[in-house]
């Protein structure tokens, strides 16, 4: 279950990625890399066999430079783009709980990536409690 999961997650992201631009497997790492601000960079070994499903099932396509785009039509399949607009908190809240449960995660599996921002996270914690007065 929890690798269905993060198979759909890096499908997520892969699409957000490809809908910019055309990009190689590397590319598309580095951007999520970039795009985590250094937090997760998926591996080779799950990110190619991704693009090659993808490309399977019609809704990437592989160009001739190794770069990957997706096909034509499928920003509306997949709903991209992403409408522009304010987000309302409760989008905000969603997103916040996203994070934590990656924290979370984070903490149980490398308790010491956790250890060294406790500072940043006791600032933080504090601040959304502050939030609820």
């Amino acid at each position: 279950m929890w690798g269905m999961r993060r198979k759909r997650g890096l499908r997520n992201w892969v699409i957000v990625i490809l809908q910019r631009s055309p990009r190689n497997g590397a590319e598309i790492m580095d951007d999520m890399e970039v795009m985590t601000h250094g937090w997760w960079r998926p591996s080779p070994g799950s990110v190619y066999p991704l693009l090659e499903e993808m490309v399977r099932e019609g809704s990437v396509l592989k160009r001739d430079d190794g770069r990957y785009q997706l096909a034509p039509g499928q920003e509306r399949v997949f709903g991209w783009p992403m409408q522009p607009g304010p987000r309302t908190p409760a989008d905000v809240l969603r997103e916040l709980s996203g994070l934590t449960a990656y924290l979370e995660d984070l903490k149980r599996n490398e308790p010491s990536v956790t250890q060294s921002i406790q500072q940043d996270l006791d600032s933080l914690a504090d601040r959304l409690r502050r939030l609820k007065n």
